[in-house]
């Protein structure tokens, strides 16, 4: 296992996509080989390689890793994303920790029945401008700077994006009454991996339509 880091998942966004926009972030180029069928998953777990029979799991530095949170925080620690202290780190943890729940809401949205949805994705709306948007929109006025900690890019701008675009897909002007997230997602789109990565043809996902529901349903027996 040496060379580029090589991400097993289905291909799609899920817990895999956060780790995708890390590693496009810093800039490092990677491999996938995607979970196609139940079978595929099945040999993964018949040979041993996930610890605790899940996925997504990452091959990198001669490990292969898995848990989306610990795959995350060894790439931002490794590619220098993750604050210059333990107090940055904490900071980092618990701005990550919020877009991870939003976007949590999100991801699941399509896997939700049909006469729940309506009333989810509102719910999803509500929680994006009312519990977590204005924290990061304060942040970032209090501070005056263009990133969340220590004014450099780290690991939590960069999940901060991914769930601004995630909440946009689901009603467009989300951002409408926070002007510094607004500006906040210009320049964080304009750094030139990120921009990369953002381009079509990149292996960033699409978001999670009906016929991609059914693959996931039947790789995973849910």
């Amino acid at each position: 296992m040496s060379g580029k880091p090589k991400l097993h998942y289905t291909k799609g966004r899920g817990k895999m996509e956060s780790i995708r926009w890390l590693l496009a972030a810093a800039g490092v180029e990677f491999e996938e080989e995607f979970i196609e069928t139940k079978e595929d998953l099945e040999k993964l777990r018949s040979d041993g390689v996930l610890l605790f029979q899940q996925v997504p799991m990452v091959e990198i530095d001669g490990m292969r890793m898995v848990q989306t949170r610990a795959i995350l925080s060894y790439i931002a620690a490794k590619y220098n994303l993750y604050g210059k202290d333990l107090k940055e780190r904490a900071w980092i943890d618990m701005y990550v920790e919020g877009t991870t729940d939003l976007m949590g809401m999100i991801m699941y949205l399509p896997f939700q029945p049909a006469d729940t949805k309506e009333k989810n994705l509102a719910l999803i709306i509500d929680r994006a401008t009312t519990r977590y948007f204005p924290v990061y929109e304060k942040a970032l006025k209090d501070h005056g700077q263009d990133y969340l900690v220590g004014n450099k890019l780290s690991w939590a701008d960069v999940h901060l994006l991914e769930a601004i675009l995630m909440a946009e897909e689901c009603k467009p002007d989300v951002l409408s009454a926070f002007p510094l997230l607004q500006a906040f997602k210009g320049r964080i789109s304009n750094i030139p991996t990120i921009k990369k990565f953002l381009q079509p043809g990149s292996q960033r996902k699409p978001p999670t339509d009906e016929k991609f529901v059914a693959v996931v349903r039947k790789i995973f027996n849910i």
